[in-house]
């Protein structure tokens, strides 16, 4: 295996150094998962041409193979109209209720490069999740996952087809994660970084500082081209809507609060950053973040920017309870 590489972005501007009271132990690096399990496809996208509807270009890949009459709900912020090789956050991590038997929430950074107009969509996908169905319990996880066709026939969760490829001999994809953080209680967060090595190709994977693994070039048609990029970099919460009963799912996002109760209780991305083509570390401006949340009622999402004491830079909090009188 050959995992030559370019040493990992280096922060190109200078901003506020990463608190250092919300580092987030593993537990034992066991991988967990379950090979026969045919998961859920959701809309994981929005458009990366300007000026089209991105509720409207979501709807397009609304739904996979194993996903008819699916729905998924968002929070999300993204960024678009530059080149990128990558990007990070710090995220926090909860263990959000789940209704459904199938259904799942999770909270991650996508990258993204190709079209809605044919089936070359790329996505490169990381974060933690909470999904019964697929690891058998409802604990936070770890998860990477990748597609180069829209999510037609390609990609896979983890390690559940050829694709990501572990590294690290300390952090495993499809772990779970401990502590997590509380209700008006103590709050612990989770970096992740996913940078192109300007080398070889090879998407790598960071977790507080420390390789996990990395995807590979030849996955990829536009990111795994020479010179491939992202044209789109997203960060929020996604969940499965399965209208149990003919209602609104009631599987919580994030902490299940919105977005306006803040700190210590709602749930949040800070420190969002992108990579440059000189592989360098270039914080997010806030004029340059957008949001989307399909349904507000439901889950919502407001950013912020902090240059004080907190040092958070560009950030947003984001979530929601699912069904409720304004979600029906």
């Amino acid at each position: 295996m050959n995992t030559d590489r370019d040493a990992p972005p280096t922060r190109r501007t200078s901003s506020p150094a990463t608190a250092t009271r919300f580092q987030l132990p593993f537990n034992p690096p066991l991988l967990h998962c379950l090979v026969s399990f045919h998961h859920w496809v959701c809309s994981s996208t929005t458009t990366l041409v300007p000026k089209l509807d991105i509720s409207t270009e979501r709807s397009k890949l609304n739904a996979g193979p194993f996903a008819v009459g699916l729905g998924c709900k968002h929070a999300i912020a993204y960024t678009q109209g530059e080149v990128y090789y990558g990007a990070k956050a710090t995220i926090n991590v909860w263990d959000p209720s789940i209704q459904e038997p199938n259904g799942f929430s999770l909270s991650q950074l996508w990258i993204l490069s190709g079209s809605f107009n044919g089936s070359d969509l790329n996505s490169i996908e990381a974060g933690w999740q909470v999904s019964p169905a697929l690891y058998g319990d409802s604990r936070p996880r770890l998860f990477t996952y990748w597609t180069s066709d829209a999510y037609e026939a390609t990609g896979c969760y983890n390690a559940l087809c050829p694709g990501f490829i572990q590294t690290s001999p300390h952090i495993a994809i499809g772990a779970s994660i401990s502590p997590v953080s509380s209700v008006s209680g103590n709050q612990y967060d989770m970096t992740l970084l996913v940078w192109k090595d300007p080398r070889l190709g090879n998407w790598w994977l960071s977790y507080g500082g420390q390789l996990v693994g990395y995807w590979p070039a030849a996955l990829f048609t536009h990111l795994g081209s020479a010179g491939g990029h992202a044209s789109m970099v997203e960060w929020g919460g996604e969940v499965v809507n399965t209208s149990p009963g003919g209602a609104h799912t009631a599987t919580h996002m994030g902490s299940g609060r919105f977005a306006s109760q803040g700190f210590g209780k709602a749930s949040y991305f800070r420190n969002l950053e992108t990579v440059d083509a000189g592989n360098s570390l270039v914080p997010v401006p806030l004029d340059a973040l957008q949001t989307l949340a399909e349904d507000a009622g439901c889950y919502d999402i407001n950013k912020a920017f902090d240059d004080g004491r907190q040092g958070w830079g560009t950030h947003f909090y984001y979530g929601g309870p699912g069904h409720n009188p304004a979600c029906p």
